[in-house]
C-alpha cells in the first residue's frame, strides 16, 4: 500500500506555525506534494527540517514569495525534472516531476486566470504545454499528476456554478476545456472515478465565512494514467484538515 497526499499550503512558512506537521505525521504519506510554498528552495527546505523521514525537493519562482512547489518523498526518486521545458512557463516554480520505478509523480500549481480573467489566454497556452509535457513523460512510464489545477471541472465541483460560469477564474469554458483535454488524453480524475455523485470541495474563499458555510470549489486533483486505474484503491478529499484556504487530497495505491 502506498499513500500520496497533495496540499496547496498557501505559504509553507505560515502553515508550519499551525498544525501542519502534526496533521501530516498522522497521515504519514509516502509522498507529499505541496503547492504555493511561497518561498525560495532553501527556505522551503529549512521550513521542512522536521520532516526527517523524507527527501525534500523544491522548485521556487523567480519572483520571491510567490507560487512554488515541493515534493517530500520517503523513497529517493530515480530522477527529478524541474519545470516543463518551455521558458515562458518555467519562471514560477509550478512543476516538479519525480521518477520512480513504476511511474512518475508530478506536482503542479496551475496558473490562476486572475481577476477580470487577465491571465486566461496565458493559462490556456499553459494547459496545452503542460499536457504535452505529461504525455511525453507517459511515453516512458505511467504518470500520477496532482495539485491545484485552478479549475472546477463540472457544475458539481463548485457551490455556485451559474453565478461563476464564464465570469470568474476557475469556471470559464476555456478552463473547463483545458481539463477536458487532460481527461480526453487518458488521465483519470480519481476522486470523481470513485465518487461520481459526491459533492465535496477542496478550496474556499477566506471571505464571508465560505468554509464554515461550505461554499467551495473542487480545484485540487489527483489524475492518473489509465494504466494505473486498477492500482488506485481510494481517492479522498480531507476536509477536516485546516491551515490553508485549501484542504489536502489523497489517493492510496494497492
Amino acid at each position: 500500500m502506498m499513500k500520496l497526499v497533495s496540499f496547496n499550503v498557501n505559504g509553507i512558512r505560515a502553515i508550519m506555525k499551525k498544525d501542519f506537521q502534526t496533521d501530516m505525521e498522522e497521515l504519514n504519506p509516502d509522498i507529499l506534494c505541496l503547492q504555493e510554498t511561497k518561498a525560495q528552495d532553501d527556505q522551503v527546505k529549512e521550513a521542512l527540517t522536521p520532516f526527517t523521514d523524507y527527501h525534500i525537493i523544491a522548485n521556487s519562482a523567480v519572483k520571491k514569495g510567490y507560487s512554488g512547489t515541493a515534493i517530500l518523498s520517503k523513497e529517493k526518486p530515480l530522477d527529478v525534472i524541474y519545470d516543463i521545458g518551455v521558458e515562458e512557463h518555467d519562471q514560477e516554480g509550478r512543476v516538479i516531476a519525480a521518477e520512480y520505478k513504476d511511474f512518475f509523480v508530478v506536482v503542479v500549481y496551475v496558473p490562476n486566470s486572475g481577476s477580470a480573467l487577465k491571465r486566461l489566454d496565458y493559462r490556456t497556452t499553459w494547459d496545452a504545454s503542460f499536457l504535452k509535457f505529461l504525455k511525453e513523460l507517459e511515453a516512458k512510464k505511467p504518470v500520477i499528476v496532482c495539485g491545484d489545477f485552478n479549475v472546477a471541472h463540472r457544475e458539481i465541483d463548485l457551490a455556485r456554478p451559474k453565478a461563476n460560469y464564464d465570469k470568474h477564474a476557475g469556471f470559464t469554458q476555456k478552463e473547463i476545456d483545458g481539463m477536458d483535454a487532460f481527461i480526453n488524453a487518458g488521465f483519470i480524475d480519481t476522486f470523481r472515478y470513485f465518487n461520481p455523485d459526491e459533492v465535496k470541495y477542496s478550496w474556499w474563499s477566506y471571505r464571508g465565512g465560505a468554509r464554515s458555510r461550505n461554499v467551495g470549489w473542487r480545484i485540487d486533483y489527483f489524475l492518473v494514467s489509465k494504466t494505473l486505474k486498477d492500482q488506485v484503491k481510494s481517492a479522498e478529499i480531507l476536509n477536516d484538515i485546516m491551515g490553508s484556504d485549501h484542504c489536502p487530497v489523497m489517493i492510496e495505491l494497492k
